[in-house]
């Protein structure tokens, strides 16, 4: 019976022992792995913007066409001339319109001692319908610009509304780009537009919004959209009216954040921290939640920093509801929220975000 009771004994000491070591053995592994988890705080550009794309067009532009039927009799400029607002372009035939105005200033002319007050007024509104059809055989420039492409010749013989050339004011460039209607409330005039060309890739061109119509579109595809002004005063030559390019509507200033894993932030009476893995320094930091798995430092890091893992991440399994929750626990493990989650989050779900704050 003795023996017996002592065998018992040493079995169940055997297996004390042996729980204990297989605890100690687990605490020790558990130890070792999260030493040897690091994460590097990362530098995250944030940029605020509405991306765009369209063409360039000229600040002014006026397409040279005929006002009335007629043969050209003069040609005064050609393309690449530099003409100012006022000057004739091309002349047509005008003898018939020139005969019928100076008949009609005789016939004032011999009309102002017998006509009566009525009848002058008459041929006054006469007069004037024919200066009009004299005008009428002019092609004349609206404003200072550049003859960009002009066809005609002496001798031509042009229909009302035939166009035959085109004239530019290039001072600065135009666009109109399509802006989504989540967008149009971040619109102000004035807002930096950085603009990229394919057909000048040296450096980036600037420019900014000049407005936006009260009233939206709807695209072929369903979209509400405002189609937003905007005005480049500097450009290089290299870029011309009709030319393609891609850019951004700056909404604020772009910012970097530091940050990274949210297992590598502690707490200590709610006061966050960091451990450096290189020589175990204990920083304290100041912390915001940055989308999902990850913690925006506010002070404390510069970026770079290599950190050891102080949160132990949630076993698999552990958590096997949290779908069905729409994720209300996923924040408990790392200070922020408990159930709630993490408040906050950054816009585009985690580091690199780029969406408005």
């Amino acid at each position: 019976m003795k023996k017996k009771i002592k065998i018992i004994l040493i079995i169940a000491g055997a297996l004390i022992l042996l729980g204990g070591g297989l605890v100690l053995l687990r605490a020790l592994l558990a130890s070792s792995s999260s030493d040897d988890v690091v994460y590097r705080a990362k530098v995250e550009t944030y940029e605020n913007v509405i991306e765009i794309s369209g063409t360039v067009a000229a600040a002014q532009e006026q397409t040279l066409q005929a006002l009335s039927d007629g043969t050209v009799t003069a040609v005064y400029v050609k393309a690449g001339d530099t003409v100012k607002k006022g000057d004739v372009i091309i002349q047509l035939d005008d003898s018939e319109q020139v005969y019928n105005l100076e008949k009609q200033e005789y016939s004032m002319a011999t009309k102002k001692v017998t006509g009566s007050a009525r009848e002058l007024k008459l041929m006054e509104t006469e007069r004037l319908s024919l200066i009009q059809k004299v005008n009428d055989r002019k092609v004349v420039a609206t404003f200072d610009g550049i003859i960009a492409d002009l066809d005609v010749a002496v001798g031509d013989s042009l229909e009302a509304k035939d166009e035959i050339g085109t004239l530019v004011n290039i001072d600065y460039l135009t666009a109109e780009v399509e802006v989504a209607e989540t967008d149009v409330s971040k619109l102000q005039v004035g807002q930096k537009v950085e603009f990229t060309f394919p057909a000048y890739t040296e450096e980036t061109v600037y420019g900014y919004v000049t407005g936006w119509p009260a009233i939206g579109e709807v695209t072929s595809r369903g979209a509400t959209i405002v189609n937003a002004k905007l005005r480049i005063d500097n450009y290089p030559s290299q870029i011309m009216p009709n030319f393609s390019f891609t850019g951004k509507i700056q909404i604020s200033p772009t910012e970097e954040y530091v940050v990274v894993e949210r297992y590598a932030v502690g707490y200590e009476n709610k006061q966050a921290y960091v451990v450096n893995a290189k020589n175990g320094e204990k920083i304290e930091v100041k912390a915001a939640p940055y989308g999902n798995g990850y913690v925006k430092i506010l002070e404390g890091l510069s970026g770079g920093e290599v950190l050891k893992q102080v949160t132990a991440p949630k076993k698999s399994g552990q958590n096997r509801n949290s779908s069905k929750n729409n994720g209300k626990n996923s924040g408990s493990e790392s200070g922020f929220g408990g159930p709630g989650g993490m408040p906050g989050g950054a816009p585009g779900g985690g580091p690199g975000g780029g969406g408005p704050m």
